[in-house]
């Protein structure tokens, strides 16, 4: 399964601008523009990032408000408030450099397992498996089996063939994100369809639950107030016209509260701002 993978993935290896870089930095960037957010939208708010901040002491010298501003349309905002967060540790704690071990990578705020181990693996070339949604179907469907957070991560390092850390996780998911798809999955394209356990039966890879729809939510008037404050303060007579419901002004209140709680906003002198 390795070599046919790994084989597969150096004829059809997905060219993006992360995958000619070691930087550490940015490798972190990408991994966290990455999340929930699809390729095509990310390509070009790479590069406008790093333009602006290629470094983490570039990004930590800056403003809360300036980074989530150089964020604007990736969507789920926290995440460059949560870079930001990161920078700022790393200058404080590792003279701008990310750290190259996994424990110090993890006591580092703003960042999960899963973002430490793309940093690890892509940026230092660690031999650590990597579970994401794209992975983690790959890896559910070839064992056949549903699969818990530490089963997946135990099975993803167990796979990961010695020396081959950085080519293998991108093969991995350049295959979940073209082949092992979660709806219709082209089986018959797979370069490692023989060594699959999962057959078109109950698919042990699908989710338990359903996304909630973004329409109408509280994450869609939340994305509209960030909006509204990458322009300006929003005053708090029209924080509910900002969020979307202007007939819900308690509605759009809450969710200012939680744009505070979460560092995307700060409340003073009667506005509604960036931080």
């Amino acid at each position: 399964m390795q070599q046919a993978l790994l084989s597969w993935s150096a004829r059809t290896r997905r060219d993006l601008p992360w995958r000619h870089t070691r930087d550490p930095w940015a490798i972190l960037v990408s991994e966290l523009m990455l999340q929930q957010t699809q390729v095509p939208r990310v390509v070009p708010k790479y590069h406008a990032f790093l333009e602006l901040f290629p470094s983490a002491s570039a990004c930590a010298s800056a403003s809360v408000a300036d980074v989530v501003r150089a964020w604007q349309g990736l969507g789920y905002n926290r995440r460059a408030v949560n870079l930001h967060r990161t920078a700022v540790a790393v200058v404080d704690r590792h003279d701008g450099e990310l750290p190259d071990d996994l424990d110090t990578l993890m006591a580092l705020p703003g960042i999960g397992p899963y973002t430490v181990r793309a940093v690890l693996t892509f940026a230092f070339g660690r031999d650590v498996g990597i579970v994401e949604s794209n992975t983690g179907r790959v890896l559910a469907r070839v064992a056949g089996r549903p699969l818990s957070t530490r089963d997946a991560q135990r099975l993803a390092d167990e796979v990961v063939p010695e020396g081959e850390g950085w080519a293998w996780n991108q093969a991995m998911i350049d295959l979940g994100a073209t082949v092992c798809l979660r709806r219709a999955p082209k089986c018959g394209e797979c370069p490692v369809a023989v060594h699959c356990r999962w057959h078109g039966g109950p698919d042990p890879a699908a989710p338990a639950h359903k996304q909630s729809t973004f329409a109408g939510s509280d994450r869609q008037g939340r994305g509209r107030l960030v909006d509204a404050m990458r322009l300006g303060p929003v005053p708090f007579d029209f924080i509910a016209d900002a969020a979307g419901w202007p007939d819900d002004p308690a509605r759009a209140h809450r969710a200012a509260d939680t744009l505070i709680a979460d560092g995307l906003a700060i409340e003073l002198d009667g506005v509604l701002r960036l931080p």
